[in-house]
């Protein structure tokens, strides 16, 4: 007999099996610090989550003039999540960069689908680019919610002197 094999004869299956849950409980249950608060912000992670949901199922295989609803709600999911940011006193420069570039996209897409509108042409090249755009903001802003989400938040006593 092998010492793996004697150990395995002595710790039985029910001893696996006990020790295997202790360590499970140990794991989901964790060492927190029920202290420290919780900086998640549930509220903003599901309005990401809409946003993003939203960002990547609008827009798919239409004509670019058939868009604007889709971006017409990012734009109400913007304005929610920046409503749960000034709540949160998350703002940094980056943020209020991707909410500039988002409302300069915006500009551009309105003006290029009043001329789209003007020329009867939803596939009009600009607006096309306008809205390409406008996506590409959305999609920085994301980056940038995310980012100031998962910051720890100021005051934590993790910053430096």
């Amino acid at each position: 007999m092998t010492a793996c094999s004697t150990v395995r004869g002595r710790a039985g299956p029910g001893v696996r099996a006990v020790a295997s849950v202790a360590v499970l409980m140990a794991v989901a249950t964790g060492c927190r610090n029920d202290a420290a608060p919780a900086w998640g912000y549930p509220e903003l992670g599901a309005t990401l989550g809409s946003l993003s949901r939203t960002l990547e199922e609008g827009c798919t295989g239409t004509a670019p003039d058939d868009c604007a609803g889709d971006l017409d709600r990012l734009d109400a999911l913007a304005e929610r999540a920046f409503a749960e940011v000034l709540d949160h006193e998350l703002l940094d420069d980056a943020y209020v960069e991707a909410r500039n570039e988002v409302r300069r996209a915006r500009e551009l897409r309105l003006t290029a689908a009043a001329q789209a509108r003007s020329l009867r042409d939803p596939h009009h090249l600009p607006l096309g680019r306008a809205v390409a755009a406008e996506r590409l903001a959305y999609r920085h802003l994301l980056a940038a919610l995310t980012r100031v989400r998962t910051a720890p938040p100021p005051g934590d006593g993790i910053q430096p002197v």
